[in-house]
């Protein structure tokens, strides 16, 4: 199938299988920022952003995106560069496998939500997997990276 998305601002034309899923379709092209984990949308690497929602793109057919505006991690990495900095300083980064997906959901959670408790941060995260960190330093990242955004 031939269809038009826009990746980070870059109109690419694609031809495209039914059943190819949108994190194949952009790493092919070259957005390796986005990570393949579980292919179940359960774990929350491969998050993207279509027309400035979280998308899980190991389950996402690229067919969907036709004619919209994905942003990857390569689209955003002044904000990127900014939280990740709040992880390291909090030593939330540890492999950074994970990194990539959690910062897409944390840079539209920012956009989205106004002053969110910490209950609502973790309800917004849910499904952000990570093997290293243990969580409580990424929420320190968070939240102090939440507070500097305000100001």
């Amino acid at each position: 199938m031939n269809i038009t998305i826009t990746v980070n601002g870059r109109k690419l034309a694609l031809d495209v299988s039914p059943d190819e899923v949108l994190l194949d379709t952009l790493r092919t092209n070259g957005y390796l920022s986005v990570q393949r984990g579980c292919d179940t949308s359960s774990c929350g690497l491969c998050a993207v952003w279509v027309d400035n929602q979280v998308v899980l793109s190991c389950t996402y057919l690229t067919v969907r995106a036709a004619n919209k505006n994905i942003t990857t991690l390569e689209g955003v990495q002044k904000e990127a560069k900014e939280f990740a900095d709040f992880l390291a300083d909090e030593g939330a980064d540890q492999c950074g496998y994970c990194a990539p997906g959690f910062i897409m959901t944390v840079l539209a959670m920012s956009k989205e939500l106004n002053k969110p408790s910490e209950e609502e941060i973790y309800h917004y995260l849910n499904g952000n997997l990570c093997r290293c960190t243990g969580y409580k330093g990424q929420i320190r990242a968070i939240n102090k990276y939440l507070e500097f955004k305000s100001k």
